[in-house]
């Protein structure tokens, strides 16, 4: 499947729908194909990654591909940025409701275990894949190590004694780090083994085996060995993404008027062939019917209008399948 695009800018036409531009249009690409360099890199080691396994995994053309991306080094640094951004989004906002320093950094961890447990390949992008990805992509690792490390370091001034030397976040991060590595680095779909299998619970229930490696230079044996014996964390239920991907299952490429036009259907259910074209940019009445005919043909719209045959105009609305593509172009483009 792709989602191509044919030319630059964007222009709006009399009728055109809010929302479902060219720049949507490219949201979908760009993510696609990030979730795809996630995908690949986990599974054959980034250093491993070409453009055609990108390609192929995220069902775009080559074309596309360097319409958004200059090279694979800057595809990965990319989805390398959309992941710790994520990890940030999660982590950042736990780590600031809290007021003592001890309980501010197990938030914080507590939040990224949690994202680990849901994304463990974007996890491993960013723990694992980055170190074999090329100087760019350490410089950048550095950096979010670097940040860390400044959270971590007021840890000094939350001692009664003696304060610790200034490397002291710089060890503690080394050996979280060395952690989730050894546990992240196991191929898809193996939970690890041995001294490096996770516990049932997943990577949340390294939270106080952790939190006890961090407070120990800080807060001393005492205090470390509470973290060991506090209570399991209650994680918050949050909805799951439906199983699979449906944009997958589509045995087509669609070229961008194609998801102009799924897009318009979504907005305005119920419109005419006419009503669509106009919101998609259409001009030719027997190009939105051919459009119109491939999206039946996929199972993803339904007229329910009496339609040509009786002398009335069509009525387009999603089917089921045709909402689950909707939903899932949707959560792609979320975070833009």
């Amino acid at each position: 499947m792709s989602v191509r695009k044919t030319g630059t800018g964007s222009r709006s036409r009399p009728g055109a729908q809010p929302g479902i531009g060219r720049e949507k249009v490219t949201e979908i690409q760009r993510a696609r194909i990030l979730a795809a360099m996630t995908e690949v890199a986990a599974e054959r080691g980034a250093a491993n990654v070409t453009v055609a396994h990108v390609v192929a995994c995220s069902g775009v053309s080559r074309r596309t591909f360097y319409e958004l991306f200059a090279d694979r080094e800057a595809c990965f640094l990319a989805a390398f940025e959309d992941a710790t951004a994520r990890i940030a989004a999660r982590v950042l906002p736990a780590y600031e409701r809290q007021g003592r320093w001890q309980e501010r950094v197990r938030a914080g961890l507590a939040a990224l275990l949690d994202f680990l447990d849901e994304e463990p390949e974007a996890g491993r992008l960013c723990v694992v894949e980055t170190l074999a990805a090329g100087p760019p992509a350490l410089e950048r690792r550095a950096r979010m190590l670097e940040a860390v490390g400044q959270a971590l370091d007021a840890g000094r001034d939350a001692t009664r004694a003696a304060k610790p030397a200034p490397m002291t976040a710089e060890g503690a991060i080394g050996s979280v780090a060395a952690v989730l590595h050894a546990r992240l680095a196991q191929p898809a779909g193996q939970g690890g083994s041995g001294a490096h299998e996770l516990p049932p619970g997943g990577f949340a229930e390294l939270l106080n085996p952790l939190m006890g490696m961090i407070v120990l230079p800080y807060l001393g044996t005492a205090a470390a060995a509470r973290e060991l014996a506090r209570p399991p964390l209650a994680r918050a239920e949050r909805p799951r993404a439906p199983a699979g991907d449906p944009l997958r299952e589509l045995d087509m490429r669609l070229t961008y008027r194609t998801v102009r036009v799924l897009l318009a259907i979504a907005r305005t259910p119920g419109a005419s062939n006419r009503r669509l074209a106009e919101a998609a940019g259409v001009q030719d009445q027997g190009q939105i019917s051919k459009l119109l005919s491939r999206l039946r043909t996929l199972g993803l719209i339904e007229n329910t209008g009496p339609g040509p045959v009786k002398g009335e105009p069509n009525a387009w609305r999603l089917t089921a399948k045709g909402q689950r593509v909707w939903q899932a172009i949707e959560r792609q483009t979320q975070a833009d």
